[in-house]
């Protein structure tokens, strides 16, 4: 039917995003033709049933949301993306919009805003949730390095620093040196406190 608007939903848990296809079937402009339920298979699904919009959480088995988002815009097929999530943390926010993403509501979001938030993303608009946003522009930048994310992601892990320093090809002073300054950076006392902190502001 001309005028509809094609839609893929990512999301891991069965239930949510059955629902999530149910509630939007129902709209006449909108239809979903692929469902998937870990990040690694969006792309492939995506380059197969050319959706217009790409719904996607960010925490999924194999690839995260934000990562998946970023493949889609690499691959230059032509579908927006909107990440749907339950966590509403402004450093995932800003780190989606980072990796191409055209809107980024939560799950909590009455139905009506959802599908309306759908319809503007296929327009070429940016949608965002209002509060999340406000909170983004008060968290300021993401202050972690690269190297300083990773061996977080370690410690969330319970690697020991002697395992980082063999897996990231540094000496065992490097690595310290950089859960010092995560933990300074993060306001924390040890680094397994620094690692839950940066996750629950999205900077990992």
């Amino acid at each position: 039917m001309a005028g509809v608007i094609r839609l893929l939903i990512a999301d891991d848990q069965a239930l949510i995003r059955e629902a999530l296809a149910a509630l939007l079937d129902l709209e006449r402009d909108l239809e979903v033709v692929a469902q998937v339920g870990a990040g690694d298979a969006v792309l492939d699904a995506a380059r197969e049933h050319r959706p217009d919009v790409c719904l996607l959480d960010i925490e999924m088995p194999g690839l995260d949301g934000i990562e998946a988002c970023r493949q889609i815009t690499a691959a230059g097929i032509g579908a927006r993306v909107l990440i749907v999530t339950t966590f509403g943390r402004p450093g995932y926010l800003r780190r989606a919009l980072e990796a191409g993403a055209s809107g980024f509501i939560v799950k909590d979001t009455p139905a009506d805003r959802l599908v309306d938030a759908v319809r503007r993303v296929h327009q070429g608009l940016r949608v965002i949730d209002p509060e999340l946003a406000s909170e983004s522009l008060l968290d300021g930048a993401n202050p972690l390095t690269e190297r300083e994310r990773e061996v977080l992601r370690m410690s969330l892990r319970g690697s020991p620093v002697a395992a980082m320093a063999g897996a990231l090809h540094l000496s065992a002073g490097t690595v310290r040196n950089h859960l010092s300054a995560a933990i300074r950076k993060t306001g924390s006392s040890t680094r397994f406190e620094a690692a839950r902190t940066a996750q629950d502001r999205g900077w990992l």
